[in-house]
């Protein structure tokens, strides 16, 4: 065999496998995914009015009141609600939702760049993704828990406004692309395969 011969056995030898349509398609849906829960819940956080009780509407930065004439008066302090502990309760709730958005995106870029740049470390800038998304559910879901049950006594399903249903949905969607990340991860590149490659 010729000296040119044995480097393009090496060349072919160490080329990563070509990834199938179906898994293309598979990352690029989660990383849709994650984009349309990482704007779900910046929007929520945003507005942060989450709730609507008794012609009352709490939020993650405003209590407001509706007055005769359907105005809507709004102010900053929490404490005018009447609600034991919401002034100060909201605060780490404002914090976990708020941090929730911020790791989404940094593990929402990760799998973009896991994809675009089809490098050696691209799967374990994937798994570190799936894994930041992960964290993004943990924060969203524990700031919707949190507020809930500050917010106890006023609770109805009805009274949730919109934008606690984006966090909801946002927090559901950060669970099943995390899951869903780590998995197809571990499908396409089994721990043993790692080894021989």
């Amino acid at each position: 065999m010729t000296a040119i011969g044995a480097q393009a056995q090496r060349l072919l030898a160490h080329r990563r496998p070509q990834k199938s349509f179906f898994e293309t398609l598979i990352r690029s849906l989660i990383i849709l995914c994650v984009a349309i829960a990482v704007v779900l819940s910046s929007i929520s956080v945003c507005d942060g009015r989450w709730l609507f009780a008794r012609g009352q509407l709490f939020g993650l930065w405003h209590f407001c009141t509706v007055s005769n004439g359907s105005v809507l008066k709004c102010v900053t302090d929490l404490s005018l609600a009447k609600v034991e502990g919401l002034s100060m309760g909201v605060i780490p709730v404002r914090s976990m939702v708020s941090f929730a958005v911020v790791v989404a995106i940094f593990g929402l870029e990760l799998l973009m760049v896991s994809q675009v740049c089809e490098d050696a470390n691209a799967r374990r800038k994937w798994s570190m993704g799936s894994v930041l998304i992960l964290a993004s559910f943990l924060l969203s879901a524990a700031g919707v828990l949190s507020f809930s049950i500050l917010v106890k006594d006023h609770l109805t399903f009805t009274g949730f406004t919109l934008t606690y249903w984006c966090e909801f949905i946002a927090a559901f969607l950060f669970f099943l692309n995390g899951i869903s990340g780590l998995h197809i991860n571990s499908l396409t590149h089994p721990r043993n395969r790692v080894g021989k490659i």
